[in-house]
C-alpha cells in the first residue's frame, strides 16, 4: 500500500474507503451475472498495487484457492481480469483490466452476440415451420390469421435483433464511441 503502519488514522480510512468501492462493486456484478465474491474479487484487484497470486488474493478475501480460482477464471473469461508474466514468478499474476470502457465492450459483446444468435437463429427456425404450416393449413382460415400474426410478430423480433447485431457491431469496432464519446481520464 505505500502507507507507514504505524500511521493507523491514514491506513484505516484508505481501507474504508477501499472497502466500500469493493462491496459496491460487488453488489453491483449481478448485472454482469457475477456472484458477490467474485465482484468483491474484482473490487480487490482493482485496488492492488501489482498483479497477484491466488494465494495472495485467497489470503486477502479469507477463501480459499478453489474458489479464488473460480473466481478468477470467471473474471478471465469475461476479459474483465488479465494474467500477467513477471520475471522470477513460477505462479500465474493476475491483474484487473483498468479499461472499464473495454471490459464493458468485451462483457457486451460476448453476451449478447451469443444471445442475438441464438434468437435469431429460433426465429428463422420457427419462420420455416410457418412458412410449411401456411401451406399445410391454406384451407383453414382461422389458422392462417393465427400463422400470419404470430409470422408478423417474429418478423418485428427478427428486425429488432438485427438492429441488436448492428448495435453489437458498433461496440466491437469501436463506433460507439463516436456517438457517446468517452470522458477523458479524471472525469469533468
Amino acid at each position: 500500500m505505500g502507507l507507514d503502519p504505524g500511521n493507523e488514522e491514514k491506513v484505516a480510512a484508505l481501507h474504508k474507503m477501499r472497502k466500500r468501492v469493493i462491496e459496491t462493486i460487488g453488489r453491483n456484478m449481478d448485472l454482469y451475472g457475477i456472484s458477490l465474491s467474485t465482484g468483491h474479487l474484482y473490487g480487490l484487484l482493482f485496488f492492488a498495487d501489482k498483479p497477484m497470486t491466488l494465494d495472495e488474493m485467497g489470503s486477502e478475501m479469507k477463501m480459499s484457492k478453489t474458489s479464488m480460482s473460480t473466481g478468477v477464471r470467471t473474471l478471465l473469461d469475461l476479459k474483465m481480469v488479465n494474467k500477467v508474466w513477471e520475471k522470477g514468478s513460477r505462479k500465474d499474476l493476475y491483474e484487473v483490466e483498468y479499461d472499464w470502457h473495454q471490459t464493458f465492450t468485451d462483457f457486451f459483446d460476448i453476451k449478447w452476440r451469443k444471445s442475438v444468435e441464438s434468437n435469431i437463429t429460433a426465429i428463422r427456425k420457427s419462420m420455416e415451420e410457418i412458412n410449411r404450416m401456411e401451406q399445410e393449413y391454406a384451407a383453414e382460415p382461422e389458422m392462417l390469421d393465427i400463422l400470419h400474426n404470430d409470422k408478423a410478430k417474429l418478423q418485428d423480433a427478427y428486425a429488432y435483433y438485427q438492429w441488436l447485431d448492428r448495435l453489437i457491431d458498433t461496440f466491437e469496432n469501436g463506433d460507439i464511441y463516436k456517438l457517446v464519446p468517452k470522458e477523458p481520464p479524471g472525469g469533468k
